[in-house]
């Protein structure tokens, strides 16, 4: 589950993995999709989830159950992986670290990585085109706020994550999510990645303009309850935590305060224990 332009033999993902893992005292595995930054890039989101289902059905070490640890895109992927891996072993807990989790309304960014530049020049033919769809992973979950009807009909991923299209809506994928005994969202104060970045509590533009953001308790996702983030939220199984700093900047400290239980509990459970993402 690559972030994106990330690998798992980078820096930040290994300081994650093995900081998670020591401090929890459990096994923790960063698993990697095609080929790394590439594919974090140009590999549709359904096809990454695909390939993680099968690599996590494939580890006997987490067939009783595990955790996921998501960063930035990771938690697109870790999403996809509870929601649509058929008969996977369960999710216990789901820490996502800056995740943007009721998309983005913009492309992300680039600072000079090749592959984001050549990503860039693909999205300006037209974000909801069937081309960039295809071949551009971020356009799986930009939700451009003035155009909820495009984004509805052409973005192929977050609609049916979110499971918000009306006619093709599938209660497995809510029964899934609310299965998940706690859902750990986490914001970054100065984060500049995620636009916006309440996006990383489900927070979003309202409808129709990017100035107004509504707390995640007054989108639509949550009243509707498609896939069942007011479920959880109710039965007290979501944790809200701000931080300060930028996307990601998460040191260790916070870690152990703020990631770390929810790992150690799985692990008292089941000596596999796993936390998964980057």
């Amino acid at each position: 589950m690559a972030g994106l332009g990330e690998s798992c033999n980078d820096a930040g993902s290994t300081f994650y993995t093995s900081q998670l893992s020591l401090l929890s005292k459990s096994n923790g595995y960063c698993l990697e999709i095609g080929d790394g930054v590439y594919s974090s890039y140009y590999m549709p989101l359904e096809n990454q989830v695909q390939i993680a289902c099968e690599k996590v059905k494939g580890m006997k070490e987490l067939q009783q159950g595990y955790n996921i640890v998501g960063l930035s895109q990771g938690n697109m992927v870790a999403r996809g992986l509870i929601e649509f891996c058929d008969e996977a072993p369960p999710v216990n807990n789901f820490i996502s670290i800056g995740g943007p989790n009721a998309g983005i309304a913009s492309a992300p960014a680039c600072t000079g990585n090749p592959w984001c530049d050549g990503a860039g020049g693909i999205s300006g033919i037209g974000i909801y085109s069937d081309y960039v769809q295809t071949h551009y992973a971020p356009s799986g979950y930009i939700k451009l706020p003035n155009d909820i009807a495009g984004y509805l009909r052409g973005c192929r991923y977050l609609p049916k994550l979110n499971n918000e299209i009306s006619n093709a809506t599938n209660p497995i994928y809510k029964q899934r999510f609310t299965s998940l005994q706690n859902l750990v969202l986490i914001m970054f104060e100065n984060d500049y990645v995620i636009t916006p970045k309440e996006s990383s509590w489900f927070g979003f533009y309202q409808d129709g303009t990017d100035s107004q953001i509504l707390p995640p308790q007054q989108t639509n996702l949550y009243l509707e309850d498609t896939f069942g983030l007011q479920t959880l939220d109710k039965a007290g199984k979501v944790k809200f935590i701000k931080l300060p700093g930028y996307h990601l900047g998460m040191d260790i400290q916070e870690m152990q305060q703020n990631v770390v239980p929810y790992l150690i509990d799985g692990a008292q459970k089941n000596k596999a224990d796993a936390q998964v993402g980057h």
